[in-house]
């Protein structure tokens, strides 16, 4: 059995992750600086910090592969403080690097985004960026396999409180009513977090080995098609506001405007209906509301 070590394995996509890859027999250890909520008792815990090298050296010690998901992920927040960004995102991922060679560990899976090919994203983009260089040029110079994952707009359970459908249905749900500042026509490609954890873990094939992957689903739809359907299985009763202003830090219609190394696009042959998505998200929302009374 091998041995995985998933960093961020705490938060939404890497604890799906972390469970497809118990579901399919591998030894997940999980690091991260909070402990996970998700966790099943056949996986392990260790609480760590990415900027601490020999925190990290001694999780990836005896590791077959490495997932590294662990980072600043919030664009907003990347924006306000980009030295954090950087520190945490560049500097940790730095820490992996150092650590998987050292350990010789026969792949790094590094989570992305499909911002790296824009100009958009602010200083998320720019790690993210800086990052894929890092461990391109590492493979150069050590010999380590990589598989890069450039994500495209993740939904489902367990979502964080910057996630796009997740906060349009906390909002219908508290409030009655969700309000959107932006373009109401810009398109996004959505894919569940359990279609996409699945695809991670199909992805340790040896013929995704040394590649670029965007990883992205086969539901394209406008945000005001979105709210459209969150309020149709709402029965009509959500007010939809949208206020003036441009999201700068969001594409419309699509990121590409800078040429990173291509990437071939992979998409789940099954995957989870839009709308059974969206009330799974809703039943995860108010199953986390009862937990807090």
């Amino acid at each position: 059995m091998k041995k995985v070590l998933v960093t961020g394995g705490a938060g939404f996509l890497g604890s799906h992750i972390a469970d497809a890859l118990t579901d399919k027999g591998y030894e997940v250890l999980i690091f991260d600086r909070v402990k996970s909520s998700h966790i099943r008792d056949n996986q392990k815990m260790v609480m760590g910090d990415i900027c601490d090298f020999d925190s990290v050296s001694a999780a990836v010690k005896g590791c077959d592969i490495v997932y590294h998901l662990a980072a600043e992920a919030d664009i907003a927040a990347s924006a306000k403080d980009p030295h954090r960004t950087i520190d945490l995102n560049v500097g940790g991922t730095l820490n992996f690097l150092k650590a998987c060679v050292e350990h010789k560990v026969e792949r790094l899976v590094f989570a992305s985004t499909i911002y790296v090919y824009s100009e958009l994203g602010s200083f998320y983009r720019i790690s993210k960026q800086t990052c894929e260089k890092l461990i391109e040029e590492y493979a150069r110079e050590f010999g380590l396999r990589f598989s890069i994952l450039r994500f495209g707009s993740l939904y489902g359970p367990r979502a964080n409180a910057f996630n796009g459908i997740h906060n349009m249905i906390r909002q219908a749900v508290e409030t009655g009513k969700i309000v959107r500042q932006g373009d109401d026509e810009a398109v996004r490609e959505y894919i569940h977090v359990k279609d996409a954890a699945d695809l991670c873990v199909k992805i340790l094939g040896p013929e995704y080995e040394n590649s670029h992957l965007i990883i992205t689903g086969p539901q394209r739809s406008t945000i005001k098609e979105l709210m459209a359907l969150i309020d149709e299985i709402f029965n009509h009763r959500i007010e939809i506001i949208y206020k003036e202003g441009i999201d700068k830090a969001h594409y419309k219609l699509t990121p590409y405007s800078y040429n990173p190394q291509s990437a071939r696009r992979i998409t789940p042959d099954l995957f989870y209906d839009m709308g059974q998505g969206l009330l799974e998200v809703i039943e995860d929302i108010k199953h986390s509301e009862k937990g807090q009374e």
